[in-house]
Order: C-alpha cells, then sequence, then structure tokens
C-alpha cells in the first residue's frame, strides 16, 4: 500500500518565532554594547519574533566555556547550559567584531561547545570593524556554520569604521539605511526560520 505523503502545509498563523542574538564579544569595554543594543530593538519592532539574547559576556556563560574549555568538554554544574539556549531558539543572529582579521576566540569556542543544537538552523550576521566592517569575520563563519549544518543568511549588516557610525546615544547616524540593512536580513532570517521550523517538525533533522 503506498505511503501518504506528511502534510507539509504551511501554518497560516504561527507562533513568533523565538531569535537568540548570540553577542560574540567579550571583551572589556567592547562596541557590541553599541551595536548589540540597537539590532535587538530593530529585532523587537516585528510582531513575528521574539528576541533572546545570548551574551557571551554574561558571568554564567565565561563560567560555564571556561570551565568546557578546561575539563575539555561539558558545562560546570548550575550555570545555563549554552546548548540548551540554543536548542531553544528558532533561530539565531550573531553579533561579531573582527579582531586580525578573524572573529573572537571566545566566539569559537562558543560555537564548538555547541554541537546538534545548530543543525537545520538559519543563522544571520551582524557584524562590525574597520574598513571591511567584519566581512572577513562573517565569511570564516559561514564555513564554520556550514560544517555545523547550519544555514547562514546572503545578507548581513556591516558596520565599517564602526566607531564612526553611532552617535552618543548609540543610534547609527544612518537610521534609515541601517534599519533597511537589518529589515533585510531578518525578513531572509523570518523565511528560513519558520520554514526550517516546520521541517524539523515533519521529519527531524539527522544529516
Amino acid at each position: 500500500m503506498p505511503q501518504t505523503a506528511p502534510d507539509i502545509t504551511a501554518d497560516t498563523n504561527p507562533s513568533p518565532l523565538r531569535i537568540g542574538i548570540l553577542i560574540g564579544s567579550a571583551r572589556a569595554g567592547r562596541f557590541a554594547d553599541k551595536v548589540a543594543p540597537w539590532f535587538i530593538g530593530e529585532v523587537r519592532k516585528r510582531d513575528d519574533m521574539d528576541v533572546h539574547v545570548i551574551d557571551l559576556a554574561e558571568p554564567a556563560l565565561v563560567d560555564e566555556l571556561r570551565l568546557s574549555f578546561e575539563r575539555g568538554g561539558g558545562g560546570g554544574d548550575g550555570v545555563p547550559g549554552l546548548a540548551r539556549r540554543i536548542g531553544e531558539v528558532d533561530g539565531v543572529v550573531v553579533i561579531t567584531p573582527e579582531y586580525n582579521h578573524g572573529y573572537p576566540a571566545s566566539l569559537k569556542l562558543a560555537i564548538d561547545y555547541v554541537y546538534s543544537e545548530w543543525r537545520a538552523k538559519p543563522v544571520g550576521f551582524v557584524s562590525y570593524g574597520g574598513m571591511a566592517g567584519g566581512q572577513r569575520a562573517v565569511e570564516q563563519l559561514r564555513q564554520v556554520f556550514a560544517e555545523l549544518h547550519a544555514v547562514t543568511m546572503r545578507d548581513t549588516v556591516s558596520f565599517h569604521m564602526a566607531w564612526e557610525r553611532f552617535d552618543e546615544r548609540g543610534r547609527p547616524y544612518d537610521e534609515e539605511g541601517t534599519a533597511k540593512a537589518a529589515a533585510v536580513l531578518l525578513d531572509q532570517l523570518a523565511w528560513w526560520g519558520l520554514t526550517l521550523r516546520e521541517g524539523r517538525a515533519v521529519r527531524p533533522y539527522d544529516g
């Protein structure tokens, strides 16, 4: 008897996507403290997304990643699980600086500490830096996330010479242009986030 194909009809009224905002720098005095609040505000303007901030400078995450590194895997007892938090979201936007043509060591450690939770999920990027605007860091991250079976978004939000792009209130001088760039990224993330969430529900990913 022929098998009936699963019903994968899109939900006409889906629940908001849970979007993790992963702040990749843990340095003191980091510029992420200007970039991240602005971008989080852009996400919160949407009614199709809920924001879940995952800040690698959080003391609990700093401790967990340090213990994981020292023990060769496995977090410390009684601290929030980074893998659990990634597993609970439908997609992630990574906010990353560019350090010496690459991305921070803290971000690499965090990505590698999580494994299966990345699979079949969309990942977007907001980058900042000097003349390249963090794009060299993003291109390296695309290779890393491809190995983890994540889907990276084509368009990014990028700030070159970032310290010249924000006013004293932490707002971009070009508010209209940056808001449009954020909207393009988030529209792509919304499509992939919903599509992959529906796909995982029908058939768990085991590629």
